[in-house]
This record gives structure tokens, sequence and C-alpha cells, in this order.
């Protein structure tokens, strides 16, 4: 989970990727996905799996978590 450290902007980012490193520095170069265009990021949560349809699913799982997703917020501010 990425949260967004632009100036006056609350904003979080969930993705599965397999090099964080990587996806994190194409997001901060506006090459990401296209909400995270523009805003520069950092990680604040990340989860390993081993196996992709595991890690797509608690994606979507976190995605549709908005309370599970403040509180991982709250717990990494």
């Amino acid at each position: 989970m990425l949260k967004c450290i632009s100036p006056k902007i609350k904003k979080t980012y969930v993705g599965y990727t397999n090099n964080i490193d990587k996806r994190l520095n194409k997001h901060n170069s506006s090459k990401g996905a296209k909400s995270t265009r523009g805003l520069k990021w950092e990680v604040i949560y990340k989860k390993r799996f081993m196996i992709k349809t595991k890690a797509m699913s608690y994606e979507y799982l976190l995605k549709k978590n908005r309370k599970n997703r403040l509180d991982i917020l709250k717990n990494n501010t």
C-alpha cells in the first residue's frame, strides 16, 4: 500500500508487483497507474505472497475494505 506524500493530498494506492522498488519508481515518475500520476508516494505496507492469485485476491480485499486501509494508514503515520 502506498501513501501519497504530496502536500495537502490524502490518498492511498493498493496494487501488487513482483518488484516493489521498480513499481514505486514508476509511480513517482508519473509512469505508473493513472490515479497515481503527478503525485509522490511512499510504501507504508507490504505483504509477500508466493502465489500470484493469492496476492491478487488480497489486493482486491484490501481495495474493497476501506476500514482496513485506514487502520493500516493510522498504524504507519
